[in-house]
């Protein structure tokens, strides 16, 4: 329980802490398309971050494949520009149980932002499509939690799990 707050409060102050460098989103432009770029840069920053940090160990781990890398880079996007204090909401639920959602659902803003959180990966994943990410990287978003690739599926899931 202890190594679940100890990355749940690691991931509290990089959300908080979070940038991307300009050469950073640069460095995109040179294996992403202008519309994929628009689709990153339409993120909240943390999640520009966690994005590219996913990448980093994706490539660590040895893959090139530009359907991988771009599953990495875009997995969140459906998360739209949501706060810091739903997120926390919507961890905690996810662990603790749903009736924390339901009891923070009455602060404003909130019901559509865990709506949203809940959903993410299917709204990644039609966003991924709409700026013509292949086939693949869309089935390996909405597959992000559950993943059903067989050969990157679970490594992307461990990649986003450890950023």
């Amino acid at each position: 329980m202890a190594s679940w707050w100890a990355s749940r409060a690691r991931q509290f102050r990089a959300h908080l802490r979070a940038s991307v460098a300009p050469e950073e989103r640069a460095a995109l432009a040179t294996w992403i398309t202008p519309d994929q770029l628009a689709l990153f840069d339409s993120m909240h920053v943390a999640d520009r971050r966690h994005g590219l940090d996913v990448v980093v160990s994706l490539r660590a781990e040895g893959v090139t494949e530009l359907d991988v890398l771009l599953a990495g880079l875009l997995h969140d996007a459906g998360k739209a520009r949501t706060g810091v204090w739903p997120r926390v909401a919507y961890t905690l639920g996810a662990r603790h149980g749903t009736w924390i959602w339901r009891g923070v659902s009455v602060i404003p803003g909130f019901h559509p932002a865990l709506e949203r959180l809940r959903t993410h990966a299917q709204s990644s994943a039609a966003l991924a499509a709409a700026v013509g990410c292949s086939p693949r990287t869309v089935e390996l978003i909405r597959h992000q939690e559950a993943p059903t690739d067989p050969e990157f599926g679970e490594l992307l899931r461990l990649a986003d799990e450890a950023n």
